[in-house]
């Protein structure tokens, strides 16, 4: 199973989404291997957007994921990280295909709802940022027999 990392920005915690954004990664399927509530300091906001840094908008986006706390989570399955990028949509929200988070709910490129890791820039050192290994957790679901065939899980 392959994992990957979702940021609900601040913007989904003030326009009160959180419920609907992770309703739509559930009813797809996928499973939250981990999930918390935290702020994120200077460092940590460097380091996840470090190829942003030296860009004239950093210091706005900085401030933005700054104003208030952000919900972070490790979800998995199959191809976790197309099949979350799918569900997010389009990083622009106002040119995001309807039916997609953002597509749906977000007009902006900053404010758009959520991170979604990107599988060029390495899930696995994204969950690594935000999650230790005591913070996610193994288990089976009990609907992982209706949402998979037998095939892909081997």
């Amino acid at each position: 199973m392959e994992q990957t990392l979702v940021i609900i920005k601040p913007d989904g915690l003030q326009r009160n989404l959180i419920g609907e954004i992770i309703s739509r990664f559930e009813r797809k399927g996928l499973k939250i291997a981990g999930m918390k509530m935290m702020s994120i300091d200077d460092l940590k906001v460097e380091e996840h957007y470090k190829k942003y840094v030296e860009k004239p908008f950093f210091r706005h986006l900085r401030t933005f994921m700054q104003s208030s706390p952000v919900i972070v989570m490790v979800l998995e399955g199959v191809e976790a990280v197309s099949a979350v990028r799918l569900i997010a949509g389009s990083t622009k929200g106002r040119e995001a295909d309807a039916g997609t988070i953002r597509g749906d709910l977000a007009m902006s490129l900053q404010t758009n709802l959520v991170h979604i890791s990107d599988p060029e820039e390495n899930p696995q050192e994204e969950i690594d940022r935000f999650f230790s290994q005591d913070e996610l957790f193994d288990y089976k679901k009990i609907d992982r027999d209706f949402v998979y065939s037998p095939d892909e899980l081997d």
